[in-house]
Order: C-alpha cells, then structure tokens, then sequence
C-alpha cells in the first residue's frame, strides 16, 4: 500500500474519460501479447496505470545540487527530501490528513520492507543504508488538488529509478541552476525526456543567489525554442519561499516564484489533466500499432504464399541490408555535418569581423576628418545602430547558410525522409544578443577650459618676452618693450594653437581605441551567441538522422525475425493463422482510429 491510503484526494483525472483509452490499451495489449511484444506491452502497461491513476503525477529531476529536493520541500510545505548536498534516495509524496512517513528498505533474501519513521525529522533515515525510497502523506493544499510530487534525485546510482518515474508521470519538473545557462548536455536530456514525457516544465532555481537570474531565463527560453522544446521557463526560490511562510510575507512570497509555479501547475496540468492524459495516451497507442501492423504484415506475407517465403525472407534481408548501409551511411553524414558546421562557423565570424572591421574603418576615418569630443553622443549612437544591423544580417547569413547545410547533409539519406525542423538562427531583436556589451566609452581628453587655456597661452608667451627682452635689452632697451611684448603674443597663439591641436589628436586617438574596444565586445558577445545557435542546428540534425538509422533499423530486424519463424512456429496451421492476422489487422486500424477520435 501506498504511504498515503485510505485518504481522500481530488479526483483530477476523471475515470469516465480515461475508460474509453483504458479499454483501447487493454485490447491493443492482447493484440501485442499475441505477437510476442513483451516489449510493446510493457510499455501499455505504464500508460494504463497512468490512465488508471485518478491523481496527477509529478516528477521532479536534475543534475545534482540543481535544488530539486528544495523544490519539492517548498511545494509541498515539509521537509521530505534531504537538502544541502546530502545524499538521498527517491521520494514520493501524496495527501494525508496528517503527516506520515515509511521507508522502503532492503530486507535479506531479496525482499523488501517497509519502515515507518518521524514524519517531523525524516530526514536522518533517508541517508541510512539499504534505503529504496521514501514515502510521504502530507496535510499539504497543492496534494489535496490530485497531485503525487514525486523526487527523483540526480545521482547516477538512481538513474534508473529516476527514469521508471518520468515513464510513470504525467508532468516532468526539470530544475536547473539559475547561475549558468543550459548546456548542451542538459538539452539532450530534455530531448529524451520529451521523448517520455511531453509534459515538461522547466524551473530556474536558487534566483535569491543569482542576482542576473532574468537574463539566464531569457538564454535558457532561447536554447530550449532552438531546440524545438517548447517549455515553459519558470523562475524559483525555495529559501525565499520557506522564509516567506515562517515570516508571513506574502510580498516575499510573490517574490519567491513558488505561488505562480503552483498556480501554472493547477491551471495548465490540474484543469486540463484529462486532455493531457488521453493526448499523450493516444501518442503511445498511435505509435505501438504502427510497429504492430509492421510485424503482422510482414508474417502475414509470409504465411500467405509458402512457396515465396525465401523471396519474402531475401526482400526482408535486403531491407536491414539496406538499414545496415543506412548506418554506414550515418559515418558520411556525419563527416559532412561535422566539416559543414565547422566551414559554416569559420564562415559566420569571418562575416562578421569583416562588417565590423568596416564600420571601424569608417569610423576611424570620421573620427579624423572632425573633433570627436563635439558631437560623440550622437556618433555613439549612430555606431550602435549600424552595429545592430551589421550583427543582424550576419544571422541573417547564418539562416540561409544553415538551410543549405541542411540540405547537403539531406541528400545523404533517401528523399522519403522527413525533414526536421530547424532551429530560429534569424535576430528579431539584435539588441538582446548586444545587451551585455558595454557602451562606447567616453573620452578623457575632454576641450581645455578657458582658465587652462590661459596658462597655456601665458607659459608660451614667457619664452618670447624673455628672449626677445634679452635682445633688445643689449640696445639700451627695457626687458619689456613693445617688440618683446609682440613675440610673447605670437608665441603664445602658437603655443594655444599646438595644444588644441595636441589635444584634438589625443581625443581621436581615444576614439578609436574606444570604438576598437567596443567592437571586440561585439565580436565575442554574438560570436558565443552565433555558435551557441550553430550548434544547436548540429544537435538537432544529429539526432533527427539518428532517429531515422535507429528505427528503421530496429523496423527490419523485427520484420525479418517474424518472418523467419513463422513458417517453422504455425506449420499446417497457416490458414488459421492468417485468418487470425487478418483479424488482427482490422483491429489494429480500429482501434488506431478509435484512438485518433479521442483527440478531436
């Protein structure tokens, strides 16, 4: 029994609803047992019992210190799960009238036992020794809707048990540390996540200790739309949320991120959890009995006409000959999308340190034909905005590039493949990608004061009244006199007009290192964002093709294996079965388009 039975909690998913797709698994489990499927039927066997389940099942996964465990303490208002990177085991919570906690440990000769232990301080018994998983009933409001949060923690040594539970759930919370955005390798995890589970959310935590957590979520909204995974991004503070309950704070609260994750939870997955249910539930049924009509056909060619059993049997051959060549094939396509992506890589930044070299030029030269310090506001912003378009139709090369990419390294597989789809590598607002540049510096070497202009001009004057004062003074002059006084105003024009000079040069000298400096930023802020961009369009075409070798590989063997046991398997009884296959097939259409009317 579970931790949580005999208590009552919302009815969310409604048996009336589910019955219809419940007695289409039930069939379609028949027809798949009858072919020898254990495969096939052990995956309906985990969609009925999500169908069965009247609750709402949510799962929350991670990399390790990602704070899942916080996440499901904050939710669920109790501390169920270990914390502050102490090692845990899996962690299932449901609804109780009062709070309860049994641990499922390993007991001698294979068995299993269940525990109970404080509800209060559970905590010292999870990191004990021969602990499967943990069990929890909580008084919790968000439970008491139809929910089951489930922890799955990110260790390794439970990577298996955390995949029997996406398999199992209904919602999948993916957390992920505000303080860095996603990786490639966390994108290919909720690739295969999405694969299991089409209900993903993913949370940004620990934004309390990452003030710049809003640019990590608009990075990560990015990265998941390139790579075709439309989740939502949802921004979380469980420490926030803890001190907020213990305070009362309600304006903290908001602040937590917590509420609106519930409230999204209640709206988008509680309230729609029926729709949810039977769409992913006729997912799974549309894609068995494609695989089922695959090998009932194939054996029904078979039994069908004995005498060309061995032409049947060298078709079938030929077809994983030919998905073996498909995966010979998969070493050249590769080759070409390692070798394109890198020309197209070294292409796209030759790009665009050739526009941004330019508009250096240009304003190099600009800055030498006029004094910088007049109007270098003005010039600030008219290089910005030339910087934005430069930046923007570099990825607008970029796009159409890839779309070429994409074809050479389509031509490599047969043309009835169907094409995936491409990322975004098109700016619609440049100034995202440019917000973390810094602006164009202002310069130092600002125009001198009239008071400084004065010294200047005095200073220059003092050497023309002294030597010329000295001169005349031999012919019986004073010191001053009218013609040392005239060199000392010439002298001192010229010494005005050599720094004014001097000072202009150094201004512009400023302004080009200023514009220099400005456009490296450029280059290493959208050179990281064109890569990472590029890359994504590499992982996405990687796994499509990947996909493609794999099933029809897996589509052959299959067909060949039916193929070559039926006639040895049904002997003199070939007419009864081919009237069962028959049978079979007819059903497997019906209740396919059963299926398919459940979602319109």
């Amino acid at each position: 029994m579970s931790a949580a039975a005999g208590l009552q909690t919302a009815t969310v998913k409604h048996p009336d609803v589910m019955a219809p797709v419940v007695e289409l698994v039930d069939e379609l489990r028949e027809l798949v047992r009858s072919g020898g499927r254990n495969d096939l039927d052990a995956r309906l066997g985990m969609v009925r019992a999500r169908l069965s389940d009247p609750r709402v099942r949510i799962v929350v996964v991670g990399e390790p210190q990602a704070g899942m465990s916080t996440l499901v303490n904050s939710m669920v208002g109790s501390p169920v799960s270990a914390t502050e990177g102490k090692p845990s085991v899996p962690v299932i919570v449901e609804y109780g009238q009062a709070p309860k906690a049994t641990l499922v440990k390993s007991a001698p000769g294979g068995r299993v036992e269940r525990v109970p232990v404080d509800p209060l301080n559970p905590l010292p018994a999870l990191t004990t020794l021969g602990v499967l998983r943990a069990e929890f009933a909580e008084p919790s409001g968000l439970l008491a809707d139809g929910l089951v949060v489930m922890d799955a923690p990110g260790s390794t040594a439970h990577e298996a048990a955390a995949w029997s539970m996406i398999a199992a759930a209904d919602v999948v919370l993916y957390a992920a540390d505000s303080a860095a955005e996603l990786t490639e390798a966390q994108l290919d995890y909720l690739r295969r996540v999405e694969q299991v589970c089409p209900s993903v959310v993913c949370v940004l935590t620990k934004i309390d200790r990452n003030p710049h957590w809003s640019l990590t979520q608009r990075r990560n909204r990015a990265l998941l739309d390139g790579a075709g995974l439309n989740f939502a991004v949802a921004p979380v503070s469980g420490l926030l949320h803890r001190e907020a309950a213990e305070r009362g704070d309600q304006q903290r609260d908001a602040e937590s991120g917590v509420p609106q994750l519930i409230d999204h939870l209640r709206e988008y997955v509680v309230a729609q959890a029926d729709s949810v249910a039977v769409a992913a539930a006729v997912r799974d049924i549309t894609l068995i009995t494609d695989q089922l009509t695959v090998t009932l056909r194939a054996e029904s060619d078979t039994l069908r006409d004995p005498r060309r059993r061995a032409e049947i049997t060298q078709r079938l051959a030929a077809a994983r000959t030919t998905a073996d060549q498909l995966r010979q094939r998969t070493a050249t396509w590769q080759v070409a999308l390692v070798d394109g992506s890198s020309e197209l890589s070294a292409d796209i930044e030759h790009d665009l340190r050739h526009r941004l070299r330019t508009l250096v030029r240009e304003a190099e030269a600009e800055i030498t034909r006029t004094d910088p310090a007049r109007k270098w506001s003005d010039f600030a912003s008219e290089l910005d905005a030339r910087i934005c378009e430069a930046v923007e139709e570099n990825f607008v090369m970029a796009h159409y590039r890839a779309v070429e990419l994409t074809e050479q390294v389509a031509s490599k597989f047969p043309p009835d493949n169907r094409t995936p789809p491409l990322p975004e590598l098109r700016l619609t607002n440049p100034g995202e990608v440019l917000e973390p540049v810094q602006p164009l510096e202002p310069l130092e070497s600002a125009k001198a004061g009239v008071g400084q202009q004065l010294l200047t001009a005095l200073r220059g004057s003092y050497g023309g009244i002294l030597m010329v004062g000295l001169a005349t003074s031999l012919l019986g002059m004073s010191l001053v006199n009218w013609y040392s006084a005239g060199a000392g105003v010439l002298l001192g024009v010229n010494a005005l007009w050599d720094d004014r000079k001097n000072r202009k040069q150094r201004r512009q000298a400023e302004a080009k290192v200023a514009v220099a400096r400005l456009a490296d930023d450029v280059i290493f802020q959208v050179g990281k964002e064109s890569r990472n961009r590029l890359r994504s369009l590499q992982r996405v075409l990687r796994d499509h093709y990947t996909e493609i070798a794999a099933e029809v590989g897996r589509t052959a063997d299959e067909a060949l294996r039916a193929a070559e046991e039926t006639g040895l398997r049904y002997g003199d009884h070939r007419e009864l079965r081919i009237t069962e296959i028959d049978a079979g097939l007819r059903t497997v259409a019906a209740l396919r388009a059963r299926a398919e009317r459940l979602t319109y």
